[in-house]
C-alpha cells in the first residue's frame, strides 16, 4: 500500500485479548451487584472507552456504581493484565516490515493511557510504535479524535495513513475523516459487521494484512 502510516487498533488487532477483557466487564458487574450479561454483549462493546462501554452495558447505571464498577474492572484488569497480552503470530512481522519501509506505526485504542503503558511493556511491543493515542486522552471511538491528534504529530493527511482494527468502531473512526481502513475479523466483530463499514479490504488472517500492507 502507497501509506505513510499504520494505525492500530490494540485489543483484538494485535493482541488476543477479548476474552480477558469480557471477563473483567463480568467481574467488574456482577462484583457490585449488576447482572452477568451474554458473553456477546462484553465483547461488543470492545474497542469503545471503558465509560462509553460501561453505559452502553447499563443504560441505567448511576454515577457512583460507575466509578465503583470501573475501579472494579481496572483492578481486575491490572491484577491479571500481565499474562494476557498475547501477541497474534505474525504482528511483529507486520511491524518489522513498515520499519524497514521507513513507515509510521501508531496504537488508536479505547484503553486507559495507564492500561495502554502496561500491555506495551508487557507484549514488548512499545519500541515499535512512534505515538499511541488512548480514548482517556482524547475522546472515544468512533469520535476521530484520537486519528486528528495522530496524524498532526505524524504531519500526515487522513488519505496517507490506514487504520487497522477489528471492530466497527475502529472502522468508523477512520471513516469520519476519510482515512481508509482495513478490518480484521479475528477479534470482537465478525466479517459482516466489518464489511458494512466499507472498509477498503478485510484481512481474512495476520498473514493476509501483511501482504496487503506491503
Amino acid at each position: 500500500m502507497s501509506i505513510k502510516a499504520a494505525i492500530f487498533d490494540w485489543d483484538g488487532t494485535v493482541v488476543d485479548s477479548i476474552e480477558h477483557i469480557s471477563d473483567c466487564l463480568h467481574h467488574a458487574a456482577t462484583s457490585i451487584g449488576y447482572p452477568a450479561l451474554e458473553r456477546s454483549a462484553y465483547s461488543n462493546i470492545i474497542g469503545l472507552g471503558l465509560v462509553e462501554a460501561l453505559r452502553t452495558l447499563y443504560p441505567a447505571i448511576t454515577t457512583d456504581d460507575m466509578v465503583a464498577m470501573r475501579d472494579a474492572y481496572s483492578s481486575h484488569f491490572m491484577a491479571t493484565a500481565a499474562t494476557a497480552q498475547k501477541v497474534f503470530p505474525g504482528i511483529t512481522d507486520i511491524l518489522q516490515d513498515l520499519h524497514n519501509s521507513n513507515r509510521y506505526c501508531a496504537v488508536a485504542t479505547g484503553k486507559s493511557r495507564r492500561g495502554l503503558d502496561r500491555a506495551l511493556e508487557h507484549s514488548q511491543l512499545g519500541s515499535w510504535f512512534h505515538i499511541t493515542r488512548c480514548a482517556d486522552e482524547t475522546r472515544s471511538k468512533p469520535d476521530p479524535s484520537m486519528l486528528v491528534e495522530i496524524l498532526a504529530h505524524l504531519k500526515l493527511e487522513p488519505s496517507e495513513a490506514v487504520m487497522i482494527g477489528d471492530t466497527s468502531y475502529d472502522l468508523d473512526m477512520a471513516a469520519n475523516i476519510g482515512m481508509p481502513s482495513i478490518g480484521v475479523p479475528w477479534g470482537a466483530h465478525q466479517h459482516d459487521v466489518l464489511a458494512r463499514c466499507r472498509p477498503i479490504a478485510i484481512a481474512s488472517s495476520v498473514a493476509e494484512l501483511r501482504d496487503l500492507l506491503r
